[in-house]
């Protein structure tokens, strides 16, 4: 399972495996892991699902690729949920770039509605 490494400046907040996504929106998102830096931001997440534009987080490929995208949120329900429960939202992530880390997303939308189409 690819991971994709969650980073606040250069901290090293947590990871995801993005298991979910909307192609044609360019959103990836999946359940977030912790790593010991989370506890320096994990307030700012609980209590701001709206914006977190100030906390600058980016995701990152294992092999060092930052992806480009419009933004990043960790979106922490733990306070709702009991146990600790929190998903990583990666938006805006441009289709090349897209299909490139999540093609079994595409895949499984093009199995479902036909596929993204480019518009010419």
């Amino acid at each position: 399972m690819t991971k994709f490494l969650v980073f606040h400046q250069k901290a090293l907040v947590g990871h995801s495996a993005l298991e979910h996504g909307d192609p044609p929106m360019g959103v990836a998102f999946g359940q977030f892991v912790p790593a010991p830096d989370y506890e320096a931001i994990a307030a700012y997440c609980k209590g701001n699902h709206a914006d977190q534009t100030e906390l600058a987080l980016s995701v990152q490929t294992e092999d060092g690729f930052i992806i480009p995208c419009v933004g990043v949120g960790v979106l922490d329900y733990t306070e709702d949920a009991g146990d600790f429960y929190a998903e990583l939202n990666v938006l805006g992530i441009a289709h090349d770039v897209y299909a490139r880390l999540f093609p079994g997303h595409v895949a499984a939308y093009d199995g479902q509605f036909g596929g993204i189409r480019e518009a010419n």
